[in-house]
Order: C-alpha cells, then sequence, then structure tokens
C-alpha cells in the first residue's frame, strides 16, 4: 500500500474509533446486518484486480517527492515468478539502532510506536465479526548461508504487524540462549503465529535473524536485519515466495492472501504412546483457484505431549485437511491418517485419531479475528 492511501486509511481509523480500522471498500459499522457487511466488505476478484491497478497507477502519482524518498518499492506479486527478493524498507535494521532513529517516520506512515516491543494480544471475537481476508505464511527456509554445509545456530525473530494492533505477532521467536540448528536449504520451524495475520491494505514483517558465532553476542552474524511491507492490494490469491536477503544469507516465505477466511487454532494431544515412532503433520486449505498443502509439524515422538497450537487462515464455510503420517523405524508400511474440518463463524470441534502405537486427539477452535482490538 502506498503512503497516500495509508494514510488516508489510518487517519479515518483512529478519527472514527467505534468503526473498524478498515478503509476497503468501505467503512461499514460493525453492527450493520452480516449480508451488507459481505457486500461492502468483500468484492469478486476482477474488482480487486481493478483496485489493484488503481493503486498502481493512480496513487504512485499523487507521491511527493519526499513521499516518495521515504517508502521502498512494495511488491507486486506475478503469478508468473516463482520467487523474486523482497525489499526492506531504508533504515529499519535494529542491530546499529537505525530503526528507532526513524521513530517519527514509523509513527507518522504506519502509526506504531518502533519503542514499543508489546507482543500482540488474544481477543475473543465479538458478535458481530465476519470473514476477513488473511495472510497464511506457509514456511520459511534457509535459502544462503555463510556456510554451504554443515550445521548453523539461528536466533531472533520474524514477526508481522498488522491492522489489528500493529503490535508484534511473532512466526518465529527463539533466543541466543534456545537457538535452532538449521543447514542451507532446510525449513525453519516456525513457533506462531500466537493469531491470525489481518490483511486489508498491507502487513509489515519485521525481522532480526542472526547465526550463532562463538560465546560472544557481538561476534555473532547478521542472517536478515530490517522491516518489509507487504501489499494486500497487489497480494496474489495463489502461493507465492519471495527472498528477503541479508549480509551473510537469505530467508525464503513462502505465503498467500486467503479471502474471506476464519481463524483455526489447532491443537494435537497425543496419549498412550506404545513405542516412538517419527511423526508429520500438514495441512491442506482451499484458496481461490487450488488447494494448498504445508507442512505444520515433523519429528520424533517418543511418549505423551502436546504438539502446541497451530494457527490457520481458513476461507469460510471450506474444508481444512489434516493430514499425520507415522513412520516406524525399520517398517516399510508407514500408517497415513486424515480428518477434515469445515470452516465455521465461532466454535469447537474435535476428532479421535486411535492407532496402534498411539492416540492422537485433534481440536480445532474457530473464530473471526477483529478489524481492531480496543486500546
Amino acid at each position: 500500500m502506498q503512503i497516500l492511501s495509508r494514510s488516508i486509511t489510518r487517519s479515518v481509523s483512529r478519527v472514527a474509533s467505534a468503526l473498524p480500522r478498515c478503509w476497503f471498500p468501505a467503512l461499514a459499522r460493525g453492527d450493520a446486518p452480516r449480508n451488507q457487511h459481505l457486500d461492502r466488505l468483500f468484492l469478486e476478484k476482477s474488482t480487486l484486480n481493478w483496485l489493484r491497478q488503481f493503486s498502481i497507477h493512480g496513487v504512485n502519482e499523487t507521491k511527493t517527492n519526499n513521499a516518495a524518498e521515504d517508502s521502498v518499492q512494495t511488491l507486486n506479486t506475478s503469478l508468473t515468478e516463482d520467487t523474486c527478493y523482497m525489499p526492506i524498507i531504508s533504515g529499519s535494521s535494529h542491530r546499529d539502532g537505525a530503526i528507532y532513529k526513524r521513530a517519527a517516520y514509523w509513527e507518522h506512515n504506519y502509526f506504531f510506536d518502533i519503542a514499543d516491543r508489546t507482543e500482540t494480544r488474544l481477543e475473543p471475537a465479538r458478535a458481530y465479526d465476519i470473514p476477513r481476508n488473511m495472510m497464511q505464511i506457509f514456511s520459511m527456509k534457509l535459502a544462503k548461508a555463510p556456510i554451504n554445509s554443515g550445521s548453523i545456530q539461528l536466533y531472533g525473530y520474524i514477526a508481522a504487524r498488522d491492522e489489528v494492533d500493529l503490535r508484534l505477532n511473532y512466526v518465529f521467536n527463539r533466543s541466543r540462549d534456545d537457538p535452532i540448528i538449521v543447514q542451507q536449504g532446510s525449513l525453519i520451524e516456525m513457533n506462531g503465529p500466537k493469531r491470525a495475520i489481518l490483511l486489508i491494505f498491507d502487513v509489515l514483517l519485521e525481522f532480526d535473524m542472526r547465526i550463532k558465532n562463538g560465546e560472544n553476542e557481538e561476534d555473532d552474524l547478521q542472517l536478515i536485519d530490517g522491516i518489509s511491507e507487504f501489499d494486500g492490494l497487489r497480494m496474489s490469491w495463489r502461493p507465492h515466495e519471495v527472498r528477503i536477503g541479508g549480509n551473510c544469507g537469505a530467508v525464503d516465505t513462502s505465503f498467500a492472501l486467503v479471502h474471506s477466511s476464519v481463524e483455526a487454532t489447532v491443537q494435537v494431544i497425543i496419549s498412550k504412546v506404545q513405542t516412538g515412532f517419527d511423526l508429520s503433520l500438514s495441512s491442506t486449505i482451499a484458496l481461490l483457484e487450488m488447494n494448498k498443502e504445508f507442512q505444520l509439524f515433523s519429528g520424533n515422538i517418543s511418549e505423551s505431549c502436546g504438539l502446541g497450537s497451530f494457527v490457520i487462515a481458513v476461507t469460510w464455510d471450506t474444508l481444512m485437511n489434516l493430514k499425520f503420517k507415522v513412520d516406524h523405524e525399520g517398517c516399510n508400511n508407514n500408517i497415513e491418517r486424515n480428518c477434515s474440518f469445515k470452516a465455521k463463524l465461532n466454535g469447537h470441534t474435535s476428532h479421535q485419531l486411535n492407532l496402534e502405537t498411539a492416540s492422537i486427539l485433534v481440536k480445532v477452535t474457530w473464530a473471526v479475528l477483529p478489524a481492531s482490538l480496543s486500546n
């Protein structure tokens, strides 16, 4: 989203505090009938494409020179490209403190206090909330590393800031004392987000990831550092991959816009473990023109445990499928089980899988993401 449209959007949101923080395509009151909301807030793909062209050809021309200098070229996703480099906003690096020196810039253009490191909070969905467009991050991969072969210790964070509250919603967060061990080309295990990521106009992805290099933190290598802006008006409905480059490597991020979606919080509890096994858990959701399968968990199970929570954006009234693959060492016949859940506005549902080696309980909580959280 360009600066002019963003300024108008956020200014209106601040003045009209009783209204949802959204402008596209109109400011609709939260207490309006559900059908009116759906008619006003969710247009067909062709209409969105027209707005994308308007944003490209109309808003850009109205920028001032100063605004153009301060802004960064926003990603214009292409259905024909597989990977492209994601621009990083100038002066957004953490390690040298540059990001904090531009506090006025972040407040003026994005309306958040960069010094506020508060994590986003969870709130019950309000009765009048409706499905909304969300950004789903499918995976993150260490695309480049200073060491081509061998393992490295990776720590730091990647967090999304959306229009719900502009606070940090960690997708990956590891301290220096608890790094993950990865190799070039391997997936980075995500331990977030805490809630779904709203995508009306834009999402900021803030990151500071480092490679542990010895005993002293000052000797650590900087993998990626800064803030990138994802433009909702130009984002493809199809899965897309971008590369975030840094001084000592790069991270590939796979994502997509999930339209008219609700939030699914998936909890997996494993009990009655008879013998150890390797477990792979993946999810498949329906996008506008295709289905997308992505990995949620891969690891060894040796005792009863919980796998934590997985937050997934699912288009309302479509199916979310979960696939469990169980692999026993020395056994050629792997076990595969599937269970599907239909996306609802709210409520809970569960499914029990009884295997020879363990019992797996799946709990799914449905919720609608509010347009904003009250202060």
